[in-house]
Order: structure tokens, then C-alpha cells, then sequence
């Protein structure tokens, strides 16, 4: 562990030697990452349940800082079932978004790595496990099984570029059916109208800073849909829009994957829209899972404190409340995590057993899992 001043910076020596170390551990990495000629054999893999269009096997995502590691994602484990949304609630800095980013292989390398665990994707026929699939692999998986709905619309899009050459690269890029130019542009004006831009024809000659919001957002949604991946990753894809259109967006996403029979990842802080939209809740809390269930089971039905914390500090409708809750206090450091039980030092609802290590996931039902001492003794059988 680095050693510290006594004001909280690290010296210069220390933050080399930590940097000369960083470099030796992701050069490993990187090395493996960047072989030719990968033999399938090696990323192929079989899927626990064949009803999953995606599994998080123990997953670990770090990152090589010279301030240290960060363990963004620590030990993540969930399904994403075919034909369901799966929706990833948490506080910013959580690991929503890296966990998503590892099953594209977007991470900011070569300071980002997979450390550890699988990530098994169903492609039908076969099952490939993501964390040991070489780059022209990915490239083939990204965009054409796998996409992505990014978090910022007006940073996702090209300036410089219009909307129709946009998704065209998309379509040209991944779309193995080979249709020239005509087509493709057809296609792409299909993809506008689907996402409810009326000016579809007007649309498809602007460029980026000539759109709004919510304009923007269902660009990037048609981009998103335009190969009909089997997995759709959405990261907080209507934070930025108003409510009317955020309603309109996820009329449309819910109605798109009926349409295509596609998984949706639906990564949000808010929690109207996860009730609104998630069959399954997950919920993170400093790189890992504190509580997994349906959405039943987590919004009638919470169990960890973290998850009972978050439901209290949303307001509801009819009931009025002088002062919203909010949960006291911060996350840990992400660079020295604590080896007991990470929300100890917020948690209003602490018992004995809290002292000892980071709890282990209890079931408490069928679909609902939480990582809590508080239910030890009901499951000590378990």
C-alpha cells in the first residue's frame, strides 16, 4: 500500500514507483491482448443457462492509477436474461457503467484491464467469453450482437460529420448483407423514422449542433439499433432530456425490443425510470453488488440498508415530506477499500457481525440475493 504525507498526497518517488509497477502488471495484459491469429477454441465457452443473452461471472475491473488501484468493478456477478430488461441502479463511481464498458472492451486501456472473471455472451449458436476475445473478434461482436446507447449524446456524435454518414458507418461497418449505397441510405432513414424523427429526410443532411437533446438521443438510439443487436447496453440514455421526451425515448426503447426480441442493460440513478422499465434490479455500491432480485422484490420488498436508503431519498407521489432523506456520509476511498462490509460506516442499521469481513451474498428467495449481515442468521443453513 502507498504511503502517504500526513496532508494526503503522494510523493513524487512514490507515485514512479507505483506507476513502474502499474506499467510491468499491464504489459502482461496488454501482451495477451494484442496476439494474432487467436485460436476460438481459446474464447469459447458454454453458457450456465441458454435462456441468458449475457453473464457477469466474478468480474474484476481495475485500474492502474499513479495514485494506486482502483477496483471499479470487484467481484460482479449477474444474468441478463433474453428478451428482458435488467436495470443497474447505484450512486455515481459505482461500476454501472465500467461493468457495460468490459462487455464492449471499451475500457480506457492500457490503465483499464480485466483482471479476472468471464463475461459469457450468447450468440445462439455458440457462447464466447468476452474477456478472452481478441480485438478483430470484438470488432466483429460490437455494434452487430452488442451496442451501445452512450451516456452523452453531443460526445457519442461526430461534429464534424452528418447524421446519414454516421449511421451509414455503422451499417457498412458491421452489417455483413453487403448493400450499397442507395440501400443504405434507405436504411438509415428507416432507423430515423423508427426512432420518431418526423424530418427524417431533413434529419439525415444535418449535422450534430443542429439537432436538440432529444433529437440527438435518438440518433444515437437508431446508430444503437441499426445492425438489431441481440444486447442493448442503455447508459442513462435520458439523464439530460426533459420529462416529456424521456417518456417518449422509453416508450421507444421498450417497444424496439419487442420488435427485435433484443435484452436491454439499462444503466440509471433513477429509480422511476428502472420501475418503469426493469423485468430485473441490480443494485451496485462501490464496485460491487449489494442486493439483486426482480423489481418486485427490490422495490416492495428491499433488504440491504443501501437499497432501503435509496428507496426512502425518492419522493412519492401525494405524500408530503418536509425534507427528503438523503444517506449520510461517503463512499470509501476507491484505492484503500476497507476489508469489512463497505457501507459500515453509513449504515443506520448496523448489528455485531458488521466488525467482521465483507458479507457474502444470502438468498433470500428465489430471484432475491442480498449481501448483508443483518439476514445471516435467518439462512445460517445456507
Amino acid at each position: 500500500m502507498a504511503k502517504k504525507k500526513s496532508e494526503g498526497y503522494l510523493s513524487a518517488k512514490e507515485s514512479r514507483r507505483i506507476s513502474r509497477e502499474n506499467r510491468k502488471i499491464t504489459n502482461v495484459f496488454e501482451k495477451q491482448r494484442k496476439r494474432k491469429n487467436v485460436p476460438e477454441e481459446e474464447y469459447l465457452t458454454q453458457m450456465h443457462d441458454p435462456k441468458n443473452a449475457v453473464e457477469f461471472d466474478d468480474l474484476h475491473t481495475y485500474f492502474y492509477t499513479d495514485a494506486g488501484t482502483v477496483k471499479a468493478v470487484d467481484g460482479v456477478t449477474y444474468e441478463v436474461p433474453i428478451g428482458k430488461t435488467v436495470g443497474v441502479v447505484g450512486e455515481s463511481g459505482c461500476g454501472k457503467s465500467v461493468t457495460s464498458l468490459s462487455l464492449m472492451q471499451l475500457l480506457q486501456r492500457p490503465q483499464g484491464q480485466i483482471t479476472s472473471g468471464a463475461i459469457r455472451l450468447n450468440l445462439g449458436d455458440k457462447c464466447y467469453d468476452v474477456t478472452k476475445a481478441p480485438d478483430d473478434v470484438m470488432q466483429k461482436i460490437r455494434g452487430n450482437i452488442v451496442s451501445m446507447i452512450f451516456q452523452e449524446p453531443m460526445t457519442a456524435l461526430n461534429p464534424v460529420f452528418r447524421i446519414g454518414a454516421q449511421i451509414e458507418e455503422v451499417i457498412s461497418l458491421h452489417d455483413a448483407t453487403g448493400m450499397n449505397e442507395e440501400q443504405m441510405k434507405a436504411r438509415t432513414i428507416e432507423l430515423l423514422e423508427m426512432v420518431g424523427i418526423a424530418n427524417s429526410e431533413g434529419v439525415y443532411k444535418m449535422y450534430p449542433h443542429e439537432l436538440s437533446g432529444g433529437m440527438r438521443q435518438r440518433v444515437v438510439i437508431a446508430m444503437a439499433l441499426a445492425c438489431n443487436p441481440r444486447v442493448i447496453i442503455a447508459d442513462e440514455p435520458t439523464t439530460a432530456l426533459d420529462v416529456t421526451i424521456q417518456a417518449q425515448i422509453l416508450d421507444l426503447l421498450r417497444n424496439l425490443k419487442d420488435k427485435i426480441n433484443s435484452s436491454i442493460m439499462f444503466i440509471t440513478h433513477d429509480l422511476g425510470v428502472i420501475a418503469e422499465m426493469a423485468d430485473y434490479v441490480v443494485v451496485m455500491y462501490a464496485g460491487r453488488i449489494v442486493e439483486k432480485g426482480t423489481a418486485d422484490d427490490i422495490f416492495h420488498h428491499p433488504a440491504h440498508p443501501y437499497t432501503i436508503g435509496l428507496m426512502a431519498s425518492k419522493p412519492v407521489v401525494g405524500k408530503q415530506v418536509d425534507k427528503l432523506y438523503s444517506i449520510p456520509g461517503k463512499v470509501p476511498n476507491p484505492i484503500n477499500m476497507p476489508d469489512y462490509c463497505y457501507f459500515k460506516d453509513r449504515c443506520e442499521m448496523c448489528v455485531e457481525k458488521c466488525n467482521g469481513e465483507y458479507p457474502c451474498e444470502v438468498k433470500l428467495s428465489d430471484t432475491h440475493y442480498v449481501s448483508c449481515y443483518r439476514y445471516y442468521d435467518q439462512r445460517k443453513e445456507d
